[in-house]
């Protein structure tokens, strides 16, 4: 048997450990096992820069974070536009599957990666998909690998902050990444204390946050925790059309919607309020137990499908079960945190605001 695996788009801490499922469940069932990883994402699989592996490339990387086949970005919407020397990007990628005679390739990656792989399955090739985002927004998973060891990440910035915070009686805003959801600001806001938590499908209030702060200097508390998502949008902001809001953007002096929360603080209560950003520490270092246990399970249930010759689908996590889902039907969807779910109704009655 001979597969293919590659790593596109954004890096996470498990994307080792996954393909290392794939790998050693595949090599417990078939006699004879050829890998070939192709590196820097899709950008291998046109350009045909790719290696054989060996089981010493998959020993001791369960722990290891980001990528030993490195990875890149490749728009799906630039997949059917030749590139600079003419060539065609998508038959490319049909040949080099079919000059090393693969079985299957096994492609790990979030959204942008997805479609891109169903477009392959449309074209032919037996593909099978792995959920991997630390913003957690695949539709039709209940989890992604990678999302449960930024969450620790995130949480880890949010209660250091803490400390400082109550120390000088700041209002502080964590910037927390999670693209357009807010599956990771809303679980490690909740999981570290945050006080006020933004997210992109909540479209704050300024008077919201405001008097969110207020109460609790009335109650004697002299500091704020804000766990805010990098694409929290205000009320005002999302009755915008696209075109009008990048119009405005243009024209802020702001680097990300904290600074302009933290601005609108400072201006309307006199309370100095700071921004801490951890941005990209979100996806590195080692895959926290969680991660590694879920990407055994997807990896285990990725080779069992290449076995059966079940190709074209998605290993997903639902209800706590590894499945099988068509490719076709969760392409391009995204799964955005429902404002009305149980979640976020418990976490409101706990004190916490949403800015609504």
């Amino acid at each position: 048997m001979k597969i293919g695996l590659l790593t596109s788009g954004g890096d996470c801490q498990a994307l080792n450990a996954a393909m290392r499922g794939v790998v050693k469940g595949l090599s417990e069932t078939v006699d004879k096992l050829e890998v070939y990883g192709f590196e820097e994402g899709y950008k291998g699989l046109i350009y045909g820069n790719y290696r054989l592996l060996t089981s010493v490339d998959f020993s001791g990387i369960l722990t290891k974070g980001g990528t030993i086949l490195g990875s890149s970005r490749q728009p799906f919407k630039m997949m059917r536009i030749p590139d600079a020397n003419g060539l065609d990007k998508v038959e490319a990628m049909k040949s080099n599957y079919h000059k090393l005679n693969l079985d299957c390739l096994v492609i790990l990656g979030g959204n942008g990666t997805q479609k891109t792989a169903n477009l392959l399955r449309e074209e032919g090739l037996n593909i099978i998909h792995l959920p991997k985002t630390i913003d957690n927004d695949i539709y039709g998973t209940d989890m992604t690998f990678g999302f449960y060891s930024a969450v620790n990440i995130a949480c880890e910035a949010i209660d250091c902050i803490h400390t400082t915070a109550a120390s000088h009686n700041r209002v502080f805003i964590v910037e927390v990444m999670g693209h357009k959801v807010g599956w990771l600001t809303l679980y490690a806001g909740i999981a570290s204390g945050a006080d006020i938590i933004l997210l992109p499908e909540i479209p704050y209030d300024n008077d919201k946050i405001i008097d969110a702060i207020q109460k609790r200097k009335k109650q004697g508390k002299g500091f704020t925790i804000l766990a805010v998502a990098e694409g929290a949008i205000s009320k005002e902001d999302a009755a915008l059309s696209k075109k009008e809001l990048k119009k405005k953007r243009e024209n802020e002096p702001h680097p990300s919607v904290s600074y302009r929360i933290a601005e609108m603080i400072t201006q309307r209560t006199g309370s100095e309020a700071r921004v801490t950003v951890p941005g990209h520490t979100h996806r590195g270092g080692s895959p926290c137990p969680y991660d590694r246990v879920l990407c055994t399970r997807l990896g285990s249930a990725a080779a069992k499908a290449i076995v059966d010759g079940k190709f074209g689908n998605m290993v997903a996590i639902i209800n706590g079960e590894t499945k099988l889902v068509p490719l076709e039907k969760v392409a391009g969807k995204l799964k955005m945190v429902d404002p009305g779910c149980k979640l976020i109704k418990e976490a409101k009655r706990t004190g916490i605001s949403f800015g609504d």
